[in-house]
């Protein structure tokens, strides 16, 4: 079928700009990082199938940035989504997309790919590149708690790149969905619940307990990170161990007991 295979129909019939729109829908289907009312910026945006498939799940109330060197042709049927073209490498256009979102953003999607080579290596190595600066940006662009998709090729060090992003979010994944070539090498990380938190887990550190959550565990504020600490009593200040965290608190254990 000269590559005209059935996500590319499907693609023609239902109206989409690209075959890639069904690898957002599967991903959100997997993992739910789009959701009503949100912000989300696309980075490679064009020439838009996740952009459509983005203002279709966040609604009328929600708002989709997409980023590009190449110019995006404007959505007659969404509103909701506004596109920049510049490089996100580039602190002007990081600036921006953060005016641009009003400074708040709750999921950064990249399926960016290089030019092709068609020598492997290096194709991946670029893919790898692109990934990471992906990442970098959602650091900078997520508020706590936000989500992070972005597409690799699997090759040398991936793995210690998805190490990097299990460090900045609550947990993460990796998948191809089933709109991904068969003889692709894609693959997609999905970040979870974008930590903010000035602490991480295995840290340890002296913390004073200021109030009782409702299950009777010590809270302590670190920053203005709430951590609950079982076994303590307001007013006590304790050695602890971070154990597990989400975006907005976390738990820990007091080192000075079995």
């Amino acid at each position: 079928m000269a590559g005209k295979d059935h996500y590319y129909n499907k693609a023609k019939q239902e109206g989409y700009r690209s075959r890639a729109a069904y690898k957002l829908k599967q991903l959100d289907n997997l993992e739910h990082v789009l959701d009503r009312g949100e912000t989300v910026v696309d980075l490679g945006a064009a020439p838009g199938g996740w952009l459509e498939v983005a203002a279709e799940e966040v609604g009328p109330q929600g708002n989709v940035i997409g980023v590009d060197f190449q110019r995006i042709k404007d959505f007659e049927d969404h509103d909701n989504v506004e596109t920049l073209r510049g490089d996100m490498t580039e602190a002007k256009t990081r600036d921006r997309v953060i005016d641009a979102a009003d400074g708040s953003v709750d999921a950064v999607i990249s399926d960016m790919a290089p030019n092709m080579s068609g020598e492997y290596s290096l194709d991946q190595a670029r893919s790898l590149h692109l990934a990471r600066q992906a990442f970098e940006t959602s650091l900078e662009l997520l508020d706590s708690g936000g989500d992070f998709v972005v597409k690799v090729f699997e090759g040398p060090d991936v793995d210690d790149f998805r190490a990097d992003v299990e460090e900045e979010f609550q947990y993460v994944r990796a998948t191809s969905p089933k709109a991904s070539r068969d003889e692709s090498s894609e693959i997609y990380l999905i970040g979870k619940g974008r930590l903010t938190a000035p602490v991480r887990p295995g840290d340890e550190l002296e913390v004073e307990i200021v109030d009782v959550g409702s299950e009777g565990d010590g809270i302590a504020s670190v920053e203005g990170y709430r951590l609950f600490v079982p076994g303590t009593e307001v007013g006590e200040t304790v050695a602890v161990c971070v154990e597990d965290m989400k975006p907005n608190f976390g738990f820990a254990q007091r080192l000075d007991r079995d």
